[in-house]
């Protein structure tokens, strides 16, 4: 099944998958190690953008997100390429977002003022921790050093800057997380992402856990630290819009926003994921079979999955019980039946009453407690029947 080339489409996603190193929490699409294949992947990935025929002409593009990998090791005139490419196949909007996500420590001389003037315009630090130990037990190569530094150049050339923390982490105590969120609110930035660390399968972290290697903080603690943290963040002028996400007013993250709004995007690259409304598919994850389908002009998709009512209702429960405008409890009711309805209401005044869920108004969310219990929650009221 193909992309709807009719879905309003203004959103693009393009993948580098190159890192210099892997961390051991990480579960996504990233090569360390093979960047002898760069500029092969870049003919490809240049290929297949330039012979996408998945959006109408003419429509226009808002938001571009270049993510990794760790896409600021895309070698300059390579990207300089691609953006030509880019811009040549689709009509990208004048004052469209385009972001692109850093790692602190690979950023070389010049590398700002091109990426400033091939038309990035928000930068997405991959801060998660100062603790220099802690990052290096997670064989994640950047010291504080390079994220002051890297903060600081930064702010002379963008006004738009995010950064990334990951909240319980090993070995950072509640002092040291409220120094790191205290140094943040000081600096030039606009926006804050705030990730509970998630432990996946078949990663480093995940092997160390489960062999009692690694001590990681309680739920109850990491609770009253996000507490803390919401508090601290707003008292500094960044609202809370989706349960991990901060921004200074209008500096909302507009690629993210499309994600939870469940609305089209495409994506290019490896193992990059698309969504028309409908359909979600996935592009090839094995480098060497990606790059020979891309020359073949074979289908690059490893799968593609039409999405049920149910399916939708579950994604639509996801991600707007994150979001700090929440759910409105009309939507929530919509689609069920008077008995189905009942058994709904009395398990939300249930979670309302634990505490798992906030309402205000109209509308429902998952709160700071809730967060913890996410997966469940939406689970359940997405069963009832």
């Amino acid at each position: 099944m193909s992309y709807d080339r009719s879905a309003d489409t203004r959103s693009l996603y393009i993948h580098w998958p190159f890192c210099p190193y892997k961390c051991h929490f990480c579960p996504f699409v990233a090569l360390a190690g093979h960047d002898s294949f760069m500029e092969a992947y870049h003919r490809a990935l240049i290929k297949e953008i330039g012979e996408s025929t998945a959006l109408n002409d003419g429509q226009e593009i808002k938001t571009v997100f270049i993510g990794g990998g760790t896409p600021s090791t895309y070698p300059v005139p390579l990207l300089l390429d691609m953006f030509g490419t880019l811009r040549k196949r689709f009509a990208v909007d004048q004052q469209a977002e385009i972001s692109i996500e850093v790692n602190p420590g690979t950023v070389k001389d010049g590398m700002l003022e091109s990426w400033r003037d091939m038309g990035i315009n928000r930068l997405s630090i991959g801060v998660q921790s100062l603790n220099d130990k802690v990052l290096r037990n997670l064989n994640r190569h950047q010291s504080a050093e390079d994220v002051y530094g890297l903060v600081h150049q930064a702010s002379a050339l963008f006004e738009n800057i995010s950064i990334d923390l990951i909240m319980g982490l090993p070995e950072v105590s509640s002092h040291e997380w409220q120094d790191l969120i205290n140094q943040v609110v000081s600096w030039p930035v606009k926006h804050v992402s705030v990730y509970f660390l998630t432990i996946h399968e078949n990663t480093p972290l995940y092997f160390r856990v489960q062999q009692h290697k690694v001590d990681l903080p309680s739920d109850e603690a990491l609770i009253e630290l996000y507490h803390w943290t919401v508090d601290t963040l707003k008292t500094a002028g960044f609202e809370q819009y989706e349960l991990s996400n901060f921004a200074r007013p209008g500096f909302h993250s507009r690629h993210n926003s499309v994600y939870w709004d469940r609305k089209p995007y495409k994506g290019f690259g490896l193992g990059a994921c698309s969504f028309d409304g409908s359909c979600r598919s996935q592009n090839e994850k094995n480098l060497m079979k990606y790059l020979q389908k891309v020359e073949t002009g074979s289908a690059i998709e490893i799968s593609t999955e039409q999405l049920s009512p149910e399916q939708a209702r579950l994604e639509l429960l996801m991600l707007g019980l994150r979001r700090s405008a929440g759910l409105a409890i009309a939507q929530l009711m919509g689609p069920l039946n008077d008995a189905q309805r009942v058994k709904c209401s009395m398990l939300v005044a249930d979670y309302l009453k634990r505490g798992w869920l906030e309402q205000q108004g109209e509308t429902i969310r998952l709160s700071s407690q809730g967060l913890l219990l996410e997966n469940e929650i939406v689970v359940q009221i997405a069963r009832i029947e």
